[in-house]
């Protein structure tokens, strides 16, 4: 048990965005094309599952080994990563409301209370100065991006349409303005192979504005809506040109980094028809749809795997 709360990780809290954001788009799809209700809401039950497992295993980490947690959330790359606690509990929130609402909105307010007070803690810091020039990657997005964009959507998701739109305003400009950061590095200079599946957060924004505004802004999609997404997919195509690239860095738990952005990007596709967009989104909205589940699935099971071994090796 000790060996198994060292190896725990914020960074498994990336499996509830996945699993979460999949589940989502099984909902969009149960309305857009009728398949069966019960895949997306199985989907959105094993994130909230996910949330839990990893909330009570990273609580008891605190509490048996305070100090490499803390040394954890010290760490200048992936001290960060934190942000996927609040932001997790967000997608947690989303999952289990149908089904829970007293629940639902518990964590909603915790998700975004903690969103909103890690953020400024986080930024804080980081402008400070001092950071290595290596220790800049698309891991800084999750504080202020990903908590932002996802407490957007999660605002909307409990009706709290005013407050969603200052997170979203908080997601996009800091998206906005750290942009051209992280390309002038990745520009400039070589990303280490273990850093590279963090190439997985920078997909992500676009589509999760996407989503976000869209959720946000229910009528007929507009061209800002497209926009968001057409660049979205633009990152998608430079991901793929990529992957021998970032297959150097040997698969682990990092690897869900990815699933966030493949999640929302048929998400995107599949609000964008909903909401009135037609060709060529509705044409590549299936083709999406498809290819995340296969990524997430294939995911999925390398991690299922891992962990098989893990649990084997001996004491």
């Amino acid at each position: 048990m000790t060996s198994f709360l060292l190896s725990m990780r914020p960074m498994f809290f990336g499996t509830v965005l996945g699993i979460g954001g999949l589940a989502n788009g099984w909902r969009m799809a149960t309305r857009l094309w009728g398949v069966p209700m019960l895949i997306g809401e199985s989907l959105a039950v094993l994130a909230f599952g996910l949330w839990l497992l990893w909330t009570m295993l990273y609580a008891l980490k605190w509490l048996a080994h305070p100090s490499e947690a803390r040394a954890e959330l010290n760490h200048p790359v992936q001290g960060l990563v934190a942000a996927l606690l609040p932001v997790a509990t967000l997608i947690a929130a989303i999952a289990i409301g149908p089904h829970v609402p007293l629940l639902g909105w518990s964590l909603f307010i915790a998700g975004a209370a903690g969103v909103a007070l890690y953020a400024a803690w986080a930024v804080g810091g980081l402008w400070q100065g001092g950071r290595d020039p290596q220790a800049v990657t698309p891991i800084l997005y999750l504080p202020t991006v990903g908590g932002g964009l996802v407490g957007g959507i999660a605002c909307a998701t409990f009706g709290q349409t005013t407050l969603g739109w200052m997170f979203f305003g908080m997601g996009v400009l800091s998206w906005l303005s750290m942009e051209s950061v992280f390309l002038t590095r990745l520009f400039q200079h070589t990303l280490p192979a273990a850093q590279r599946a963090s190439l997985g957060m920078e997909l992500a924004p676009p589509a999760v504005a996407c989503v976000a505004y869209l959720s946000l802004a229910p009528g007929p999609a507009d061209r800002f809506a497209i926009a968001l997404f057409g660049y979205g997919c633009f990152l998608a195509l430079v991901m793929l040109r990529l992957v021998p690239w970032l297959r150097q860095q040997p698969f682990g738990p990092a690897a869900w980094g990815y699933t966030f952005g493949v999640s929302a990007l048929p998400l995107a596709a599949l609000k964008l028809v909903e909401q009135g967009a037609g060709e060529p989104v509705a044409q590549v909205a299936l083709p999406l749809f498809v290819a995340a589940n296969l990524i997430i699935g294939w995911i999925a099971l390398r991690s299922l795997a891992g962990l098989f071994g893990f649990l084997k090796r001996p004491v």
